[in-house]
């Protein structure tokens, strides 16, 4: 169905299921419960999680398939995101066209640094990016301040000539929209004590990510797909029995680059304010840890990594010292105080030294990511299959 086998169209039904239920899934514990600190069932951060997602996706579509590993990536985020608000002062609050105009804008960018860096491999190929990644940042924060908004960055304001907009009441604050609908419309369901928020935004950016995860899984499945997983297996060989490899790596590099930044423009739309921040290296990095602790070259193990880094970032991050003194309050003080000075430096503002430790280990004992720790799992309480009367292989003579 829809072009896919009955494997591929099983994980893209699990996907659409994880994202449409996100709101349950993400809030499982009642509120005002000592664990209800651990609950991410709110609009901005699930916005988060599928946008940094569809980032991932594109980024695993280059590093997954031809093992080309760029450090610049950021850069097409922040473009994307720049011709998104620009076209939100200049044309609409729809957030249509700025999301078109975000993919085609990087998809001419990433052609440009492509055509460049792509004349590298291996570790010059990655600094080169690198190279572009950071003079976007200085242009962006320093340089074209009349057109980014330097250090204080853009957003729209009711002043903007929007051609097709009405005009707005002084002070009057433009709100991103689709066809009326604006990102932050939505409502509250409460059954007990748990309270589920549904928002527009977040289903409007759950369906671009769903779109964007179906056209990686029909890229993977394609002629085109595995020209680019021989690139990654012997480019050097496939380049010998007459085949140019450039245009099939250019040509994965400028899908990606649109899909960083389809993410950048749905940033905007979900939250009308860019700074240079997003261009720079560590947001880069970020990527890459994303597809990586998720699983290169698998489908859905980038959306599992941006998934599990993001909930980190927003989640782990804010518990602090006085939260942990709660949790152990039933202990006897000296063990309270041993054990919260114990978990301390591994949360709240060292939540990072707890992502590079978990990083640590996924590369050393899971080379596949998460994916691969599933796979272990599954595995491991899969039911052996009953042995059937074939004669041992060993003893059959071969035919």
């Amino acid at each position: 169905m829809f072009g896919l086998n009955k494997r591929d169209f099983s994980l893209l039904l699990i996907v659409a299921f994880l994202a449409l239920a996100a709101p349950f899934i993400l809030n499982p514990f009642p509120e005002g419960s000592a664990m209800a600190q651990f609950n991410a069932g709110y609009p901005d951060l699930m916005q988060r999680l599928v946008i940094f997602g569809i980032f991932a996706i594109g980024f695993n579509i280059l590093f997954g398939l031809t093992g080309y590993l760029s450090f610049g990536h950021a850069a097409f985020l922040g473009v994307g995101s720049y011709a998104a608000i620009w076209m939100m002062k200049l044309l609409t609050m729809n957030v249509i066209p700025a999301i078109i105009v975000s993919v085609l804008i990087a998809g001419l960018f990433s052609l440009l640094v492509g055509w460049i860096s792509l004349r590298r491999s291996g570790i010059y190929f990655s600094i080169l990016t690198l190279a572009f990644a950071q003079m976007s940042y200085a242009l962006a924060y320093s340089v074209l301040t009349p057109i980014t908004g330097g250090e204080t960055g853009l957003q729209p304001k009711y002043t903007d000539a929007r051609i097709l907009d009405a005009a707005l009441e002084p002070g009057q604050q433009p709100r991103a929209n689709l066809f009326g609908v604006e990102m932050n419309d939505g409502f509250e369901l409460v059954m007990g004590n748990w309270v589920f928020t549904f928002n527009a935004g977040y289903y409007i950016a759950a369906v671009v990510m769903l779109i964007a995860f179906y056209l990686s899984i029909r890229i993977f499945r394609s002629p085109f797909g595995m020209m680019l997983r021989a690139v990654k297996s012997n480019q050097q060989r496939m380049n010998f029995t007459g085949l140019n490899s450039k245009p099939y790596t250019l040509a994965a590099f400028v899908i990606s680059g649109m899909y960083a930044g389809l993410a950048g423009g749905l940033l905007v739309a979900m939250d009308t304010q860019v700074g240079a921040e997003r261009m720079f290296w560590t947001a880069s990095g970020e990527v890459v840890l994303m597809t990586i602790l998720g699983g290169a070259g698998t489908l859905i193990g980038p959306v599992l990594g941006a998934g599990f880094i993001k909930y980190m970032e927003n989640i782990v991050s804010k518990i602090n010292e006085t939260i942990l003194e709660q949790w152990f309050a039933f202990m006897p003080d000296w063990l309270g105080d041993f054990m919260v000075a114990i978990i301390y430096p591994f949360i709240g503002k060292g939540w990072h030294l707890t992502l590079g430790l978990i990083f640590m280990l996924v590369v050393i004992f899971l080379p596949g990511g998460l994916v691969e720790g599933g796979q272990r799992i599954g595995r491991m309480f899969k039911r052996k299959q009953p042995q059937d009367n074939t004669p041992d292989a060993s003893k059959t003579p071969a035919e």
